[in-house]
């Protein structure tokens, strides 16, 4: 089984941290394929910048998704993950939700809790995309700045159990997920200092995406989720207009479980 873990964020940094946590939590037979955005922002924390790597994380799946199973949108806010279920074939997972629904099965309401204060309006909107408002009780956000994006939580990590341990206290949290790109990892050092369990971000996600495979659920044809029709386009990258237009249809909408002979 081939995962490819998507950071719709140019940090390479980053990427190494997603790709030893992913790592750690797939099956002995799962190959983990790491990409990182060729553009955009070092990593997203607002509206604007989430439209951005949305955008950003279907040109990179519309070119790498026929050589996999499934894939991880590996940005907490699950970037562009509607529109990648709608246009794609394989199973296609996001960061947020993965963590999110996990953290479901483990207790009655998760909290989660993150390292820069421009990432909560933004996490909050995800927590409604996803329809789990009421299972969330609250978002904790550190104040001031950081000096490095990937090394943010080796910087943060007393800071971030303090806030995780309030989180415990005064939201009555049953989960703790401690969020963002950068934290990935982060869980399996801290969790003896938190007494709730906590949810690592991309172990969910690999998870979730192991066994979505493993069910292998068809293509919808019908429903909001169905393919849409093909569409003309101009000055989109050559593999995400040909996947709109339906060029090559056949090759486009054709997983790599289904080329195998």
């Amino acid at each position: 089984m081939r995962i490819l873990l998507l950071n719709p964020n140019t940090s390479k940094d980053v990427t190494d941290l997603l790709l030893s946590a992913g790592r750690e939590a797939a099956s002995a037979r799962t190959e983990i394929v790491p990409l990182t955005a060729p553009r955009g922002v070092p990593y997203i924390a607002t509206r604007a910048e989430a439209q951005i790597g949305g955008a950003i994380a279907l040109e990179m799946l519309a070119e790498h998704s026929r050589n996999v199973d499934a894939a991880i949108i590996a940005a907490f806010g699950d970037p562009g993950l509607f529109a990648a279920r709608e246009l794609f074939d394989i199973p296609v997972v996001g960061m947020a939700e993965a963590a999110m629904l996990t953290a479901c099965m483990l207790g009655r309401r998760f909290s989660i809790v993150t390292f820069a204060r421009a990432l909560g309006p933004w996490y909050q909107e995800c927590v409604e995309m996803h329809g789990l408002r009421e299972r969330c009780a609250g978002i904790r956000m550190l104040d001031g700045a950081f000096r490095s994006i990937s090394n943010v939580q080796d910087e943060k990590e007393a800071l971030l159990v303090e806030l995780a341990n309030r989180a415990v206290r005064e939201d009555e949290a049953d989960v703790i997920i401690l969020a963002g790109a950068p934290l990935a990892g982060l869980a399996a050092k801290v969790k003896a200092k938190i007494p709730v369990p906590v949810v690592d971000q991309v172990a969910a996600a690999v998870k979730q995406a192991e066994a979505l495979v493993a069910l292998a659920p068809r293509k919808a044809t019908a429903g909001t989720f169905r393919r849409p029709d093909p569409k003309p386009t101009v000055g989109l990258p050559d593999a995400l207009g040909r996947h709109i237009e339906h060029r090559n249809g056949s090759e486009a909408g054709t997983s790599r479980k289904e080329k195998r002979p």
